[in-house]
């Protein structure tokens, strides 16, 4: 007899969280290390998962009205170098060029490490009037940066982004822009990726090279570590002085246009793997699944089972759900074992019983929760059960948020709360650099972001005790 193959198992998350999450990565088949040292191969599965994250977010843009366009891989060093804020702090990231075709180039090109000069070089050619503006692009593409240390979707030499980049008349336009995008990725990643977020200001410290203002969405992932979900950028009309990008304004005279830029990346997969999987592997939002259903038949050598199965798949296809059937030889405990490592959210099991008996029994992976349906009521049901899923995950990631979530009134509280129980700090802060990087180098934390939603602690700074300016959130980050 044959030795059946079994499905490998991966490392219990409280034994080891970055193995864990490593061996989910790789045996959920999301991705594969490349040949090519810190680049990795995203596979088909964690392809399409990103495809419906974009499908998704790429048909929010084009509601406000943006467009896509698409930029050239390689950029010129002088012209990356004419905004010198943003070539110092990619520099260390950057990956160059310097043969093509066996010769040497007149000039290094660089692979994009962001797009802003670029945009700028072309808007500085096609720009004449006011009445061209706003100018709301966004752009799907990769980016390299060459990172010293990786980790699969987290951090990569090599990874999948969109950003955006928009031109406006006025300063006031490309706020409203910046918080707009910034609203529109807290809103993704609350509905779609049901992770909640909290909204904030960046530190001055830790702002994108360039920027006036940096917004961003921060996540707290099932081991209590922050991840920066999405980052939105004002820049003012620095980036059209450097490269030259003017216009005719309403008064006949020329005049600099206020710039945004604003991207999110396949970091959020990672996100999802840390913030909803648990030791069986990946569980996936409904939302984003690439199949939302599995359906498996049991006892499938016996007449009429595997027509039966298949008959379901068809039903719910044609309800518009992402539906498959797994119709291998292997044995049941190994499909159960494949499709929960793959995160299916619901898996749908039909056996001779259950027909005799005009049911099936529905399986949801968030919990393993099992019920009978009546296969009348198959393609009533099931979208409710995907809705209880997508909304329940949501619900168990606020809560993790929400009690993870400690205020502290001095530095060594602060430390001692970080050492204990992981998770946000928030105390007050007088707002300078000194203290910001005393709580990095003696608490081992960075600022994650200065909330919108304020409150007030107390009066003073915990780590200076100069008089306090505004709240802010720490923590240990990815």
């Amino acid at each position: 007899m044959a030795k059946e193959k079994k499905v490998e198992q991966i490392t219990d998350m409280e034994v080891d969280f970055a193995q864990w999450y490593t061996d989910i990565c790789r045996k959920a088949e999301l991705v594969e290390y490349a040949s090519v040292k810190g680049f990795t191969i995203l596979r088909p599965y964690g392809y399409a998962i990103w495809e419906n994250m974009q499908r998704i977010m790429d048909a929010k843009f084009k509601e406000t009205g943006h467009v896509n366009v698409a930029m050239p891989v390689l950029i010129p060093e002088s012209l990356l170098k004419k905004e010198g804020e943003l070539v110092n702090g990619f520099a260390p990231e950057c990956a160059w060029v310097t043969r093509g075709g066996g010769e040497e180039l007149e000039e290094p090109l660089a692979f994009r490490p962001t797009s802003e000069t670029m945009f700028c070089d072309h808007w500085s050619r096609v720009l004449h009037s006011y009445r061209e503006l706003p100018m709301l692009y966004n752009q799907w593409c990769s980016v390299v940066r060459w990172e010293k240390t990786t980790r699969p979707f987290l951090r990569s030499r090599e990874f999948w982004w969109q950003e955006g980049h928009t031109i406006h008349e006025t300063a006031e336009e490309a706020i409203a822009e910046t918080e707009q995008q910034l609203n529109c990725y807290a809103d993704f990643f609350e509905n779609v990726l049901a992770i909640p977020v909290v909204r904030g200001q960046k530190t001055e410290k830790e702002k994108f090279a360039g920027a006036e203002r940096t917004y961003c969405v921060e996540c707290m992932m099932k081991d209590r570590k922050a991840l920066q979900g999405a980052t939105s950028h004002y820049f003012g009309d620095k980036f059209s002085r450097a490269y030259d990008v003017t216009f005719t304004g309403r008064d006949n005279k020329l005049q600099y246009p206020f710039q945004t830029s604003w991207g999110s990346t396949t970091r959020m997969i990672g996100a999802v793997i840390m913030c909803h999987g648990d030791n069986n592997g990946l569980v996936l939002p409904p939302m984003i699944a690439p199949i939302q259903v599995i359906v498996l038949p049991i006892a499938q050598h016996k007449p009429g089972v595997l027509e039966k199965a298949q008959e379901l798949v068809d039903t719910l296809k044609a309800a518009g759900l992402r539906v498959q059937g797994d119709f291998s030889d292997n044995s049941p405990g190994w499909k159960f074992a494949n499709w929960e490592m793959k995160g299916v959210p619901l898996r749908i099991e039909i056996g001779p019983k259950d027909m005799e008996n005009n049911q099936c029994v529905a399986v949801r992976r968030d919990d393993r929760e099992k019920q009978f349906l009546r296969l009348d009521e198959l393609t009533e049901k099931v979208p409710q059960l995907l809705q209880a899923v997508q909304r329940d995950l949501l619900e168990r990631a606020r809560k993790n948020l929400e009690e993870h979530c400690y205020p502290a009134y001095s530095l060594e509280e602060a430390k001692q709360i970080q050492e204990e129980k992981g998770g946000f700090i928030k105390t007050m802060w007088c707002g300078e650099l000194a203290c910001e990087m005393r709580m990095k180098e003696e608490a081992g934390m960075s600022s994650r972001c200065v909330p919108f939603k304020q409150e007030q602690l107390s009066d003073v700074c915990p780590i200076c005790g100069k008089p306090a300016k505004k709240m802010i959130y720490w923590g240990v980050a990815y």
